[in-house]
């Protein structure tokens, strides 16, 4: 009775991979692997049936981590390790469970990744359960013909969905830690002397190809479309879709030769053959390449950015944007016709089907968004912990609603930091009261449906004694530093918190208080859209490539640039870039990295982007800052200040910190193996 216990309890931490309990098999199929079968104890029942071979595949996805989990327990650094997040309960060693914030406060190391780790609550090692994942995967391609019920159709589908759970494998540990120990096909032993495991790492160039390689050959099994049940099972797309991140990863300046790459990576030589772990020639190929990669996600005509229809609550363009020459028409031409609010926000509040939103190109159900990511945000006052904090560099990133930057819209006092609004106002549901800051009057659409700032309204209309309630982080009121009791870490350290998950509905105390159920986009297609416009910004000539059989030619062509990034824009509810920003490249890759910035707020993408850039260091140096906690008027409050005083809020700078380190005792038992750089 006690094993089936454990087993059942296990069925609720499948992974993104796993079949929807709805679906015709039983749920008893997707058991944790190790829970159903031993590797060295009666592993051939396993294969002995389709149904046990496909039962051991989705245990072994099972065992990656919840994508959307990287801010408490996480299994990444995440938004926390980088400019756009912030937390104000953090600590050094074992009392903090915000590993981003251990991460860039220096507290990680080859011996230390965190607090803790268990099936419920992971760290930063993972690299063990990447190469277990490996291992079970390499099992079943080895023995993907034992079974004597499997069919044709059975072997292409499972062979398809094992080779992308080994990719992607293989991807984490390509992304976190750098080069890995790629083991091809080999099913590693056990109980073997220690010289038979010791091997060093592959290059960052081997590991890259490998990588995308077996996304594509798990690409030619996989499904062009998942049916709404199996929502979360990785399709044609996805696999696509990853390559092209990884292929603009690899085309990037960390990556790709030249100053960065040797400032970083020069010296790394791998110890057995002094190869170079990261190449120092510059490739413009790669540029090209990922190029390719993009465009053919997109001439899949499968995706599309999510929208809405405007309707009489939505919140008209500014004059500015509509007489724009250059923006014109319906979206996805322009910006007209859709409410830019509600087309950006209910991707992520739970409001958009997940399995019919055309944008999400792969994704999965979590209950990791509601708990702990908007209890973070909410106020104390609503049940929240009222801490999970977004930084002033992103509120100023955010562009006006008529497009221009905070700067541009200071000259005519558009846009000012001083004074309060005088109005209350409300678009597509969204209430702003009369009374907030100037700061944050006509700003885009996007600030309003990811940002909880002071004297913001939370809605929370599922409960019916606590809705429409305003939040205030003045230092006496009830959700600032003092209300809350100074020992408190209970309240926005920067005076902003991450919004952006939360529904209207959306409740943690008082009568009625319930949840969205969310989802999490692993992938959507403004990604692919900007990823492409990236890579042919940074075209200089015309190039020829293969992408899975099919040859594409590419170069620096200014009407694709601006069709791709002016439909993100558009989506938002702003002028596109026009022909004068287009012809520059250097505007254009300053254009991308905020779109990117405030686009992909708190989606795990800012911490690789800074990184791939080479502008970590730069990003990094420069101070969080946020309004003043201690401030109990409007005259204190709102003054831009470094939270924080005390040494484990101080940020550490370190070209280490591009990648997570190795523990310890992997080196220990592998002679070969190289440690990360810096560590």
């Amino acid at each position: 009775m006690k094993m089936k216990l454990t087993i059942i309890n296990k069925i609720a931490k499948l992974s993104v991979l796993l079949i929807a309990i709805a679906s015709t098999t039983s749920c008893k199929d997707y058991l944790n692997i190790d829970n159903y079968f031993d590797d060295e104890f009666n592993i051939d029942s396993a294969f002995s049936s389709t149904r046990n071979i496909e039962a051991y595949m989705w245990g072994a996805a099972a065992m990656f981590p919840d994508e959307s989990n990287t801010v408490r327990f996480g299994y990444t650094p995440g938004p926390m390790a980088t400019d756009e997040g912030f937390n104000g309960l953090t600590g050094a060693g074992s009392t903090n469970v915000y590993y981003g914030m251990d991460y860039v406060t220096g507290n990680i190391s080859p011996d230390f990744f965190g607090a803790g780790s268990s099936d419920d609550n992971y760290n930063l090692n993972q690299w063990g359960r990447y190469y277990k994942i490996i291992r079970k995967c390499n099992s079943i391609l080895a023995n993907l013909d034992v079974p004597r019920d499997l069919s044709i159709a059975d072997r292409h589908r499972i062979e398809g969905f094992t080779r992308f759970i080994r990719a992607y494998a293989y991807y984490n540990i390509l992304v976190d830690y750098g080069p890995a120990i790629l083991l091809g096909d080999e099913i590693v032993n056990t109980n073997e002397p220690i010289e038979y495991y010791d091997r060093p790492r592959a290059t960052y160039d081997e590991t890259m190809d490998y990588t995308v390689e077996e996304f594509e050959k798990a690409a030619q099994f996989l499904p062009a479309e998942v049916s709404i049940l199996d929502f979360g099972k990785p399709s044609k797309g996805a696999a696509y879709a990853l390559i092209a991140r990884l292929r603009l990863i690899h085309a990037s300046p960390l990556f790709n030769g030249g100053p960065v790459a040797a400032a970083y990576f020069g010296s790394w030589t791998r110890k057995t053959d002094g190869a170079h772990y990261v190449s120092q020639q510059y490739d413009e190929k790669r540029w090209a390449i990922a190029a390719a990669a993009a465009r053919r996600v997109m001439d899949l005509g499968q995706y599309k950015l999510y929208t809405t229809i405007a309707d009489d609550k939505t919140k008209k363009l500014p004059e500015g944007v509509t007489s724009d020459p250059n923006f014109y028409g319906q979206f996805p031409n322009g910006a007209a016709g859709i409410d830019a609010f509600r087309s950006y926000s209910e991707i992520f509040t739970g409001e958009a089907v997940p399995a019919t939103n055309k944008e999400v190109i792969w994704g999965r159900n979590t209950d990791y968004i509601s708990d702990p990511i908007t209890k973070g945000a909410f106020p104390p006052s609503l049940g929240g912990w009222g801490r999970f904090c977004v930084t002033q560099k992103v509120v100023d990133a955010y562009l006006m609603d008529d497009g221009r930057t905070k700067e541009e819209a200071t000259i005519d006092g558009y846009y000012s930091e001083n004074g309060f609004t005088t109005q209350a106002k409300r678009f597509s549901g969204y209430p702003l009261n009369a009374g907030v800051y100037n700061m944050y009057a006509n700003r885009e659409m996007r600030f309003y449906a990811s940002v909880g700032f002071n004297e913001a309204v939370w809605q929370a209309e599922s409960s019916a004694s606590l809705n429409n309630y305003t939040a205030k982080y003045y230092y006496q009121d009830a959700d600032g530093r003092g209300g809350v009791t100074a020992t408190s870490p209970n309240y926005p350290i920067t005076g902003y918190v991450i919004k952006k998950f939360v529904h209207p509905m959306d409740a943690w105390s008082g009568t009625g208080a319930r949840r969205m159920k969310k989802s999490y986009a692993i992938i959507r297609y403004a990604e692919i859209l900007l990823s492409y416009a990236e890579a042919l910004n940074n075209l200089k000539g015309s190039h020829t490539v293969e992408l899975g059989g099919r040859q594409y030619t590419v170069s620096r062509e200014e009407e694709a640039i601006k069709n791709a990034f002016n439909q993100v824009r558009y989506r938002a509810g702003l002028p596109g870039l026009n022909a004068a920003k287009v012809g520059n490249p250097q505007t254009v890759q300053s254009e991308i990295e905020r779109e990117r910035m405030v686009e992909f707020l708190w989606e795990n993408r800012r911490y690789y982007d800074v990184r791939r850039w080479g502008i970590y260091e730069e990003t990094e140096r420069e101070p969080i800052r946020g309004m003043n906690p201690d401030g109990a008027t409007k005259e204190t409050y709102y003054k831009r200040v470094i939270p924080g005083t005390s040494s484990f809020l101080k940020r550490v700078v370190h070209k280490k910190l591009v990648w997570v380190p190795i523990p310890r005792e992997e080196l220990r038992r592998l002679p070969s193996l190289d440690q990360n750089p810096g560590y």
